[in-house]
């Protein structure tokens, strides 16, 4: 059994990888129909999204759908400088550029500009990326603690957040994760055969 954070991380990000292309599809479907069908996500005007990269859940249907459905789309960029991460709405996925590493992120210096920038307390709905994640809703990121950074304050008092969520493979879901007073947990974790929920937990 792996029991270290990047023995974990190693791991799954390998096997996550190796899922087939059209095996892929289908999942990316099934995850995004469970995540249309909630309630939450119904209720939600402002979603925090992030879009995928590599072999994540995509995200880029699930964007348009948002955008088409007048949904606020709201998406993550790194800030080197400070080292965390800012986010912005976007109007079309065409204001996305690669970034940090490669990420697509909201396009700061040419289409949007800082009237653009939201603060993470406003969201209804947040939807975040993660490497693996266990049935009590613990999320393992890719290291570098961006979004734990952020989301540090959305339990708090004056937070309008409803529900953080997780889309993974379920590939992606394993016994245990090292888990720091720190780490933030989801609420729900959608995968392509169920919805993990941690309400109250």
């Amino acid at each position: 059994m792996l029991t270290g954070k990047s023995d974990i991380r190693k791991y799954i990000l390998s096997r996550r990888d190796s899922i087939h292309e059209e095996i892929r599809k289908d999942k990316d479907r099934e995850i995004k129909e469970r995540l249309l069908a909630l309630s939450e996500f119904k209720a939600s005007h402002k979603i925090l999204l992030y879009a995928s990269f590599r072999s994540e859940v995509d995200t880029f249907d699930l964007l348009k759908y948002c955008v088409a459905h007048g949904k606020v789309v709201v998406l993550p960029r790194v800030d080197k400088q400070d080292n965390e991460l800012k986010i912005y709405e976007i109007k079309d996925t065409e204001e996305l550029v690669k970034g940090y590493f490669g990420i697509p992120e909201p396009n700061v210096s040419a289409d949007i500009s800082e009237s653009r920038r939201m603060n993470v307390e406003h969201m209804d709905l947040i939807i975040v990326p993660g490497v693996a994640f266990d049935e009590q809703c613990n999320r393992l990121g890719y290291g570098k603690g961006f979004y734990d950074k952020l989301l540090s304050g959305v339990r708090g008092q004056g937070s309008r957040v409803k529900c953080l969520i997780a889309l993974a493979y379920e590939e992606q879901i394993v016994e245990s994760i090292p888990s720091e007073s720190h780490d933030i947990r989801m609420d729900k974790i959608i995968t392509d055969k169920r919805i993990i929920e941690c309400y109250g937990q």
